[in-house]
This record gives structure tokens, C-alpha cells and sequence, in this order.
């Protein structure tokens, strides 16, 4: 029943913030007015949270903690509408995304809990390396609309280096992960795990 209760709380946290931010070409004062209600809504998920305890409790304020920080994101790329702000929305998700999964792990014990955390981390460290090649994509489109064709060579290479970054970021976070499951075991299976993973991995 508890375990229900959780999650009937966790989804009126998540709902929350539904209407955060659905709003173009908005007066400065309409923008204030949303960035009130999007506070009142996070104080209201607070509140909810505060009939559950433990690691229940650390998962829906850390959930609550995320939806505002992203109905702001949303409401400032509706506001002032850029490849930045839309960047920002794609980092605020992932850094949710992250302090959920990171108190989700708080529940567990020993390796079971670092190889968690390492997942969560590696899923942030894809997320906002994805979120980086769509802005330099998005920026080299409005430069390819614009520019001379040196300039539109020049953002496609910047692309190119910034998908490559991304693939690298993802490598290295997932290694990490692979590493950390390695610590299950003692001894020389330790170290054949850990070849394994350099082997696979090249490094």
C-alpha cells in the first residue's frame, strides 16, 4: 500500500508542472505570473512529499526539486526562444533525470549501489553530450541559412567534432560503469575482469 501511495505522489509531482511552461511571445508580466505559478506548484510538491519518509521522501523531492527546475527551463525557451535556452531545457532534464536515478540508488547497498550511481552518471554524461551536438547542429543550420559557403564548410566540421566528443564523453561514462561492476569480484578474477573491460573498451 505504501509502495502505491509512493507512486500516486510521485505522479502528482510529475503533473505538476504540466503547464510550467506552454507560452510564446508572452508579456514580461505573463512570464512573471507563469514563474510564480511554477514556484507555488514546487511548494505543493513539497508538500506532497511530506507524508512519506526515508529514501521514498529523498526520490519525490529530488523528482520535485527536477520538474521545476525544467518548467523553468521551458518557460524561459518559450519566453526567449534560441538554440540555448531550447540547450538548457535538454541539460535541466538530463540533471532531473540524474537526481532522481542518484536518490533512487540511495535505497541500495554497496557495489549494487556505486554501479547504480555510475549508470546514473553515465546516462547524464549521454544525455548532455546529445543535448551539445543538437545545439552546435542547431547553430550550424541557422549559419548554413546565412553564412557563405567557407562558413557553412566551417559549421559541418564543427558538428562533425562535436558528434565525435559526444561518442567519447559516452565511452568513457559507460567504462566507468563496467569498472565499477569489476568490484563484485576479488583478486585475480578482479583483474581479468578489469582486462576484460580495458580490452573492450581499448584503453
Amino acid at each position: 500500500m505504501k509502495k502505491l501511495h509512493f507512486k500516486v505522489i510521485v505522479l502528482a509531482v510529475s503533473l505538476a508542472f504540466s503547464a510550467g511552461a506552454m507560452a510564446q511571445n508572452m508579456s514580461k508580466t505573463e512570464y512573471q505570473a507563469s514563474k510564480d505559478k511554477i514556484s507555488a506548484e514546487y511548494k505543493a510538491a513539497r508538500e506532497a512529499c511530506a507524508s512519506l519518509a526515508g529514501n521514498p521522501k529523498d526520490v519525490c523531492v529530488a523528482q520535485a526539486k527536477g520538474n521545476e527546475k525544467i518548467a523553468q527551463a521551458e518557460l524561459d525557451a518559450g519566453y526567449k526562444p534560441s538554440s540555448k535556452t531550447h540547450y538548457q531545457v535538454r541539460i535541466a532534464k538530463a540533471q532531473a533525470d540524474y537526481g532522481v536515478a542518484k536518490q533512487t540508488c540511495g535505497a541500495m547497498a554497496g557495489n549494487a549501489k556505486d554501479v547504480c550511481i555510475k549508470e546514473a552518471k553515465s546516462a547524464r554524461t549521454a544525455a548532455k553530450a546529445n543535448a551539445k551536438v543538437q545545439l552546435k547542429t542547431s547553430d550550424a543550420n541557422a549559419i548554413a541559412d546565412e553564412k557563405s559557403a567557407d562558413a557553412r564548410t566551417k559549421a559541418k566540421l564543427q558538428v562533425a567534432g562535436a558528434h565525435k566528443d559526444a561518442q567519447a564523453e559516452k565511452l568513457d561514462a559507460q567504462y566507468a560503469v563496467e569498472k565499477e561492476k569489476c568490484d563484485t569480484y576479488a583478486g585475480g578474477a578482479k583483474d581479468e575482469c578489469l582486462q576484460q573491460v580495458k580490452l573492450r573498451f581499448s584503453k
